[in-house]
């Protein structure tokens, strides 16, 4: 038995889906797969219903679904309290989050926490680490908190409705392009109207999830996907060099706008709003964690998003 099968098979069971939590796990998915087919073979039964679509455990697995989440925490505790005793590091703050929020949000929020007379230290998860890997990180307790994005339609904000929470603030998603020689849009957005080049979030980002129930299915824009990125500042060059239309939080394109590079490319009813959340883990990893998670109750909420940005 190793480590690595319980937790590949744990994400396996969070994504219900094998490339998805071949990614999350950093590996192959020939190689989940073939750890998963070890881990079964550890159980002496089949713990995967391999010919069903999303993937579904089989009675076994079911059964030993609790007891591989309990096992892990339990061995992850160990690690975490065995490191609190005996290491001399200092605290460290353990975020996942966008690397939209990163750049537009954190820094002027985090000088609001740090104002109420303690600064700390933080580390942030991978730059590129997908919307779904940085919830299972929360779920796994691998970090203290997750500050993301927020909205209903999206599954997995759902998975989180038991994880205490704070909403910090509000952030509307906008339709941009490059401006021509007049100023308007050189891919314009209407209803009906000539096909539109898209620039897209690919599927595993939080606003390719968010974006079809939100806008795309009461909006019948005829869009031709050009290109596909998982980062927003991504597909904002993209849209700056004038390859055509993409959603992108308002904070991260108030430069662009104020100078002509990017206009709004369809009008205001598109836009799409957001809330801003920072989640906490029900087990925190270090003592700090619990500090700063009651300055930031303290500092509440930020309000005027592209005002604070600017």
């Amino acid at each position: 038995m190793e480590m690595k099968w319980l937790e590949d098979f744990l994400s396996l069971c969070h994504f219900k889906n094998f490339t998805l939590a071949a990614n999350d796990r950093n590996i192959t998915q020939s190689a989940l797969s073939r750890r998963i087919k070890q881990l079964e073979q550890w159980a002496g039964l089949p713990l995967v219903d391999r010919s069903t679509y999303p993937v579904h455990l089989t009675p076994a697995g079911e059964s030993f679904l609790p007891r591989a989440r309990k096992a892990v925490d339990a061995i992850s505790a160990l690690r975490e309290e065995t490191l609190q005793r005996h290491s001399a590091r200092e605290e460290i703050l353990s975020f996942a989050t966008m690397s939209t929020l990163v750049l537009t949000f954190f820094p002027l929020w985090m000088e609001r926490v740090e104002a109420t007379g303690e600064p700390f230290r933080t580390r942030f998860s991978e730059a590129y680490s997908s919307f779904a890997t940085n919830v299972s990180k929360l779920l796994r307790s691998e970090c203290d908190f997750l500050l993301t994005y927020a909205h209903d339609c999206v599954p997995a904000i759902r998975e989180l409705v038991d994880y205490p929470y704070l909403t910090l603030g509000s952030e509307r998603v906008i339709a941009v392009s490059a401006a021509d020689e007049e100023g308007k849009p050189l891919h314009k957005l209407a209803l009906d109207g000539a096909p539109v080049n898209y620039l897209g979030y690919r599927d595993s980002s939080f606003f390719a999830q968010a974006l079809p129930q939100a806008i795309f299915d009461r909006a019948s824009f005829r869009l031709n996907t050009v290109y596909e990125n998982g980062m927003s500042a991504a597909l904002k060059a993209m849209a700056v060099a004038g390859h055509g239309v993409a959603w992108i939080p308002e904070s991260l394109a108030v430069a662009e706008m104020k100078s002509g590079q990017l206009v709004r490319a369809a009008d205001p009813a598109f836009d799409m709003i957001v809330e801003i959340r920072l989640y906490r883990s029900f087990r925190l990893r270090c003592k700090s964690a619990g500090r700063f998670w009651k300055r930031a109750e303290e500092v509440g909420t930020l309000t005027d998003r592209v005002a604070l940005s600017a």
